[in-house]
């Protein structure tokens, strides 16, 4: 039975093959469009997944090898180097680091991919292999609809990322959804949400208040939010303006609309 680090390095794999042949096909009229990304061009975006993917590998070598992570002082290091960097040279260097991410991940063996503690400044406690991948997914799956978005309005997240992306977020990861909402935004007004997704099918709580956070699923819930789990995954990461937006999306409920959560929820 496949484990959450198993579906999400796959769906690694998958984002890396799809990428991989999206980029490499693109002009440098392509490179140069605006990307989903608020001020990035698409390539940008490719040389901010290639610059993280060449960070993400110093990672997991260190935890490999037992030690802390790079400071920050390599990371700023890593991002000189790639922003120093023509377009083309970015999206090329992108698909070279990012194959050599995913192989890494692919690597590991079962009990490494359960066992192994990643130590990140930025965390209270070591991070596993799930969370460090799963991080890596999110960034890397949002930001390959940044970049297919410019070419087609119609770009959706692919399926095997929004399946582990969504229990992702419900789990290792929802300590994202505090970091990245936006209380602020309803005035102080505070609300519980029951949140149906389609593709998959999952129920989620989520209450707004002086926090942002996953919840129990409440019974009854001031809203509910019903979408499919693509759409769900892009409003958190501040990605579902109207132009964006499925019909199948859909608020009920008082006290809160789409509007504000797409307030609550700007994207960083």
């Amino acid at each position: 039975m496949s484990t959450l680090a198993d579906r999400t390095i796959a769906a690694l794999r998958t984002n890396h093959d799809d990428l991989a042949a999206f980029v490499g096909g693109l002009s440098p009229g392509g490179l140069a469009r605006p990307s989903g990304a608020a001020e990035w061009t698409v390539a940008q975006v490719l040389s901010h997944l290639g610059s993280g993917a060449e960070i993400g590998l110093a990672v997991l070598r260190a935890a490999l090898a037992g030690q802390d992570a790079p400071g920050q002082d390599f990371n700023e290091s890593v991002w000189s180097r790639w922003n120093a960097r023509g377009s083309r040279e970015q999206a090329d260097d992108l698909l070279k680091a990012n194959a050599e991410l995913v192989a890494a991940y692919e690597s590991l063996d079962p009990g490494t991919r359960e066992r192994l503690e990643v130590r990140l400044g930025f965390l209270p406690a070591p991070a596993d292999v799930t969370l460090i991948a799963g991080m890596r997914l999110n960034e890397a799956a949002l930001h390959t609809w940044d970049v297919k978005v410019a070419f087609d309005p119609r770009a959706t997240v692919a399926p095997d990322a929004v399946e582990a992306l969504t229990d992702l977020h419900a789990g290792p990861l929802d300590f994202m959804v505090g970091f990245i909402g936006k209380p602020d935004a309803l005035d102080r007004r505070q609300a519980t949400l029951r949140v149906e997704t389609s593709d998959p099918e999952r129920v989620l709580g989520l209450t707004l208040g002086e926090t942002v956070g996953f919840s129990q699923v409440p019974d009854p819930a001031d809203v509910v939010l019903s979408a499919p789990a693509e759409a769900w995954l892009r409003l958190l990461t501040g990605r579902l303006d109207p132009a964006h937006t499925p019909a199948s999306v859909t608020v009920t409920g008082d006290g809160v609309t789409l509007d504000d959560l797409r307030r609550v929820f700007p994207g960083l």
